[in-house]
């Protein structure tokens, strides 16, 4: 696995046109790409309160991109976080940062922070 997706990147992949997040998604190998537990928490939330994407297709997406558990190194390399507001944002980060991967986001002022942390826009 190389890219772990953050949520407005999920949103924006599955609930609107976004051709060049699906192109740089296509380039992809099977198994380069994942989502965190807690971008499955973050996105499910919005959609059972009636924001994109609707819950079914959501459902669909991490039949094909199952969510990787947040474990005790995740949880261990939060701790060690510079501490902002943004909980969720903190958690996915901390999650991309235990596991080596590159934290794919639409909001990279949000993780400028964070050591060690490698970050690509494919939204941009």
């Amino acid at each position: 696995m190389r890219y772990l997706l953050d949520s407005n990147i999920c949103i924006l992949l599955l609930g609107s046109e976004a051709p060049g997040i699906k192109s740089r998604l296509r380039e992809c190998d099977e198994g380069d790409v994942g989502i965190s537990a807690i971008t499955l928490a973050e996105v499910a939330l919005g959609s059972w309160n009636g924001k994109l994407p609707p819950p079914e297709i959501l459902d669909a997406f991490t039949r094909d991109v199952p969510p990787l558990p947040f474990d005790a190194a995740a949880a261990a390399c939060y701790a060690r976080l510079p501490f902002k507001r943004r909980n969720f944002d903190r958690l996915i980060a901390a999650h991309a940062v235990s596991l080596g991967l590159t934290l794919v986001t639409n909001n990279e002022a949000d993780f400028q922070d964070i050591p060690g942390l490698a970050v690509e826009n494919w939204a941009s």
